[in-house]
């Protein structure tokens, strides 16, 4: 029998992590709401949280790797090995990514006709650059993917941790790495650094009945995909390079 919880872990857990991440900028952008304008430090703390919450769920459903990003699962299968991961893992994390979408959409359904801005009700699904520069955008993804691949790789390494990172650890390591990416380099795109975190909730804008909305950005897509799986292309290189497991 084929144990399919490694999928369903990386299912729930995708859908987790887009629930609670973007579900944090509506709160902080949408009219109306609490949190307006709650702000930066609010909505990277949020995302923060929402790793750490996906990444705990995954594990509880059985999915020892809790990827949640097909970037890293790339990543994971050039370091490792297994390449039916990349069959296995990655539609089941940008279906979980657009469920999670969906969920936000009705979690603030009132809200959306309240807000004029089509920008910001777009910002409460995919990522969009502060400054539009192709070139200079898909660095930052690429940067901000390697740092996630290879500080994650760090922690759990027996050279820092030769008895294994302590039960339960793990998720928050994690969720503090993503908290940290975003305050010093998600500035500048808002740091997809994870084709599913963009692509599934993109799709979702662009089907779902959003009152007011705009554009799907789709001149833009491609750098949330291809930019972190570049950088985790080059993170595991290094890995791999400087023997750094």
């Amino acid at each position: 029998m084929v144990d399919l919880s490694p999928v369903v872990g990386e299912f729930v857990g995708t859908f987790i992590l887009i629930v609670l991440g973007n579900g944090v900028v509506a709160g902080a952008l949408l009219n109306r709401s609490k949190a307006q304008n709650a702000g930066w430090i609010s909505i990277t703390a949020g995302w923060a949280v929402a790793v750490f919450s996906g990444v705990a769920v995954s594990a509880a459903l059985g999915d020892v790797d809790g990827h949640l990003n097909p970037a890293f699962t790339l990543a994971s299968v050039l370091m490792t090995g297994n390449p039916i991961r990349l069959a296995t893992y990655i539609p089941a994390q940008i279906l979980g990514a657009l469920c999670g979408a969906i969920a936000v959409w009705l979690q603030y359904k009132p809200h959306w006709e309240l807000t004029e801005d089509t920008d910001a009700k777009f910002a409460c699904f995919a990522t969009a650059p502060a400054v539009y520069r192709p070139l200079w955008n898909f660095f930052s993804e690429v940067l901000g993917t390697f740092v996630l691949v290879m500080v994650a790789t760090a922690l759990f390494s027996k050279r820092v941790a030769p008895a294994g990172v302590a039960a339960g650890l793990g998720p928050i390591l994690v969720g503090a790495l993503v908290w940290g990416i975003g305050l010093s380099l998600g500035g500048s795109t808002g740091y997809a650094i994870n084709p599913a975190r963009d692509l599934g909730p993109r799709i979702a804008h662009a089907l779902l009945p959003i009152a007011g909305k705009g554009d799907s950005g789709w001149r833009y897509a491609w750098i949330p995909i291809l930019g972190p799986l570049a950088g985790a292309v080059l993170a595991a290189m290094t890995v791999k390079t400087l023997n750094m497991t």
